[in-house]
């Protein structure tokens, strides 16, 4: 999730027991730490805390810019699908969170290492280490040191407050409103960092771990609480059984309504801040929060209609199920009937095709919040294929060879048989598939995809 984050740093380790035998071992990872603070100070990172500090440093000299210039040209992002489930229904593995999983769950980065060995090369992951080695001391004192006293206080704090209100008891409320299962050999590992100068927060779950950073001077820990559960209830989500997965994706697709698709695109993210944001928060707090419970409108918006529904569900004990389904889906049509012709609620599920690269970095920025995202650069049968196997927003940008490109396209998809088009002509064009997902035509001549996507905006609205 990217609404209301927050972090926290502890030197140890704290156990809570939850829904039993379940462990969230909260604590401070020194190597997690510095592995983030590196990442932040990249050039491809926007504005933030830690660029700041480092900025303002003596350490801010050739020696440690080239360094950074090195992390980022590390190749350890890499990943892989799990193909027996139904497309987009279980977070892919990708390579940059093991590794994280393993800065937390080793107490050096040797024990890292070896941990690591094999998710990339070798090399790459030396270098890595000798990376980090060389930032610890400054990530200490440029961040930690700093601001340990308050950091330790909070963690003392939050550990508290996540024990008082029985934590255990809204991860069992996930279990069984998603009808799905935990090993409870597997702890929950919590890793917070702290966040000085900070009006926000942000988090990120996978596996087996949430990570967060902490504004230092937070006072109350409500938001905090209820962003850890939000997170938690996603890896829930994904630890849904394939029969579990295959039925839902099932009642998605037999359902006749023409938002389906859209609906289904966003249940995660709209359930977990349902759940989270909304059930959470008003159970540990006394009183629903009024305030936005999403930074993303689309997901807000849905998160707030649904809640009646999942407190209904929750109060009765039941998972989710096909009548759940129909009734979401029922809910997206009448409150926002034109969420499907929307681009800003359309492209964070996209699948491009360009054969100018440069397209890709235009849309990023246009539409930085992204879910689901594949981009080809090669217009042929092949590549439209497997973009006609997703049930993403399909954006295909023709610059070169337009007319060939076009009939290719026309040929792909049998919803065009009666498409009459000019391949002279600028054009965009846009239609509803069978499979309910939006296909957008661009017809590029001299304009530039600037300029055809915000006059494609101005015709969808």
């Amino acid at each position: 999730m990217k609404t209301r984050v927050l972090t926290l740093l502890f030197c140890g380790i704290t156990t809570l027991i939850f829904a039993q035998k379940t462990n969230f071992n909260i604590k401070y990872s020194e190597q997690l730490a510095v592995f983030t603070f590196i990442q932040n100070l990249s050039e491809n990172y926007p504005e933030n805390v830690f660029k700041t500090e480092f900025q303002k440093s003596k350490y801010n000299v050739d020696q440690f810019k080239d360094a950074i210039s090195e992390f980022d040209k590390l190749s350890i992002e890499y990943s892989y699908k799990f193909e027996e489930f139904p497309d987009g229904s279980k977070k892919p593995m990708q390579s940059i969170d093991f590794l994280k999983k393993n800065l937390i769950e080793t107490e050096n980065l040797n024990d890292f290492k070896i941990r690591s060995i094999g998710i990339v090369t070798n090399k790459t992951l030396n270098d890595l280490t000798k990376i980090v080695t060389l930032f610890t001391p400054i990530y200490n004192e440029l961040i930690y040191n700093p601001n340990k006293e308050k950091f330790e206080k909070q963690i003392v704090e939050i550990t508290k407050y996540s024990t008082e209100n029985k934590i255990e008891n809204y991860f069992e409320t996930g279990i069984i409103f998603y009808n799905s299962t935990w090993d409870t050999s597997i702890p929950f590992n919590i890793a917070f960092y702290p966040l000085p100068n900070s009006k926000g927060f942000s988090a990120q779950s996978f596996y087996n771990n949430f990570i967060s950073g902490i504004q230092t001077d937070l006072e109350g820990y409500k938001d905090l609480f209820s962003v850890m559960l939000h997170e938690t209830f996603h890896i829930i989500y994904y630890e849904q059984s394939l029969e579990i997965k295959t039925e839902i994706d099932k009642n998605f697709k037999e359902n006749k309504s023409k938002y389906s698709n859209y609906a289904y695109l966003l249940l995660n993210e709209a359930i977990a801040t349902s759940l989270g944001n909304g059930y959470v928060f008003e159970n540990i707090d006394g009183k629903i929060d009024t305030r936005d419970w999403y930074s993303q409108k689309y997901i807000n918006l849905m998160a707030k209609e649904i809640y009646p529904l999942i407190n209904e569900y929750i109060s009765q004990k039941k998972p989710i199920d096909k009548d759940f389904i129909d009734r979401y889906i029922t809910i997206y049509e009448v409150n926002f009937p034109n969420w499907i012709n929307e681009l800003d609620n359309l492209m964070p599920y996209r699948y491009v095709i360009s054969e100018n690269e440069n397209d890709f970095n235009v849309i990023k920025k246009k539409y930085r919040y992204r879910s689901r995202t594949e981009y080809e650069t090669e217009i042929t049968k092949s590549t439209i294929e497997k973009m006609k196997k997703t049930s993403l927003t399909k954006l295909i940008i023709v610059s070169k060879n337009n007319k060939e490109k076009l009939n290719l396209i026309k040929k792909e998809f049998k919803e065009l048989n009666n498409w009459e088009f000019n391949s002279e002509n600028e054009f965009n064009y846009k239609i509803l598939l069978e499979d309910k997902s939006q296909l957008i035509i661009i017809n590029q001549k001299k304009s530039t995809t600037q300029t055809l996507i915000k006059k494609l905006e101005t015709e969808t609205k």
